[in-house]
Parts: C-alpha cells; structure tokens; sequence
C-alpha cells in the first residue's frame, strides 16, 4: 500500500490505515517504537510490544504457508561452481 507523506503543522506525517492499527493490535493514543532499518526503511512497532502474542501470530503465519522445497536446495542446485 502506498501512503501519502502530508503536512500536519511544523511536521510531516503519515496517515496509517485503521486495518493495519488493529492488526498490529494498536489504536489512537498507543505510543509506537519508531527504528530506521539497514536497508533505509522505518519499522514502527507498539510501545508495548507483547512477545508472545507476536509469536502466536507468527506460528499462525507459519501454519498458513505452504511447504515446498527447501530454498538452499533450490539454490544448490542451480549454482555454477
């Protein structure tokens, strides 16, 4: 999804889509935890981040998906020595 960056006084922002607030288990007032990845993107996380509910949700994802070869056997077997 691609947002829009708008002026919203002497600052810029960013409007986050109420979806993806609740998903992330969020809402107005929540205090976020703002970081700068390697690659130059922002990651924004709740301020009170919950472990283990991060990781059910993790183990849903990996429920979800499914199971096909292994990447790095992909990847050995196209490799050029």
């Amino acid at each position: 999804m691609n947002l829009l960056i708008a002026k919203w006084g002497d600052s810029l922002a960013v409007r986050i889509p109420a979806e993806y607030l609740h998903h992330a288990g969020m809402s107005e007032g929540d205090q976020i935890q703002a970081n700068l990845t390697v690659d130059g993107g922002i990651c924004l996380h709740p301020g009170n981040w919950d472990r283990k509910a991060f990781l059910k949700e993790i183990a849903q994802t990996r429920d979800r998906m499914p199971m096909t070869d292994s990447v790095i056997d992909e990847l050995r077997r196209e490799a050029r020595y």
